[in-house]
């Protein structure tokens, strides 16, 4: 029982906080299931699967506000979708340390690359719409859904500032596209993925599920309420982590 009304509220936790910033709630939640005792390749699958919790109580705010254009939401499903179902099929596999670093080092890149950008993503300016746009955005779409199947977590925060740089959205609504695709289309493919190929620890999972839908519908109220800035600090605050992370191992 102790147990379960820790992951919750660790569940809670994380999960607000990468509603708000566009990532991140595996910096958090997976080292806790593994401290808790389970094995890495249990333990990333049962995270993975409560993640799309969070995008499905993101989701459930995000479109109260009418945030999302469904053709670029359909667009982010399908070129992003098969980067991931290739990447979870490598993920049970032993990661490679080097590339480990190289993505902490890149990770940390996008926070201090946002921190002396004090202008980034503030105003909502859609730009790079016509077909060589397209193309070159789904083909970085396709590599970060690689990424986002085959690593434990923060590839949604390379998601957010892709399309703040390349499509010219502000954080808010880059946030809410993250949280809502990512988090429940890309993450659910992972999830199904990894649940084939590996094994999910089911007694733990209602409190994960739980945990991870009140903390995705607060993270995404907070997003809505507090606007650019907040979530621009928040997105710092988590790239640096997570960068430094990946880099400690």
């Amino acid at each position: 029982m102790l147990d379960h009304l820790l992951i919750f509220t660790i569940s809670v936790i994380a999960n607000a906080f990468s509603a708000l910033s566009g990532g991140g709630a595996g910096l958090i939640q997976l080292p806790v299931l593994i401290f808790l005792g389970l094995p890495f390749g249990i333990a990333l699958a049962t995270h993975k699967v409560a993640t799309v919790a969070l995008g499905i109580g993101a989701t459930v705010r995000h479109l109260r506000e009418s945030h999302l254009e469904r053709q670029f939401a359909v667009f982010m499903v399908l070129t992003g979708l098969p980067g991931v179902i290739l990447g979870a099929s490598f993920i049970l596999q032993v990661p490679d340390r080097s590339a480990q670093i190289a993505l902490g080092i890149l990770t940390m890149g996008l926070g201090i690359y946002s921190i002396f950008s004090p202008q980034l993503g503030q105003l909502y300016a859609p730009q790079n719409r016509n077909r060589q746009g397209y193309i070159i955005g789904g083909l970085v779409m396709f590599l970060i859904g690689a990424l986002n199947g085959s690593l434990t977590s923060g590839t949604g925060l390379f998601v957010t500032l892709w399309l703040i740089r390349w499509f010219g959205m502000d954080y808010k609504h880059a946030v809410a596209y993250t949280l809502v695709l990512v988090g429940l289309f890309w993450n659910g493919a992972g999830a199904v993925t990894l649940g084939l190929l590996g094994e999910i620890y089911w007694l733990w999972l209602p409190a994960l599920l739980l945990g991870s839908i009140i903390g995705g519908y607060v993270g995404a109220h907070l997003a809505i309420v507090k606007g650019n800035k907040l979530i621009k600090r928040a997105f710092e605050v988590v790239t640096l982590l997570i960068g430094l992370k990946l880099i400690v191992g």
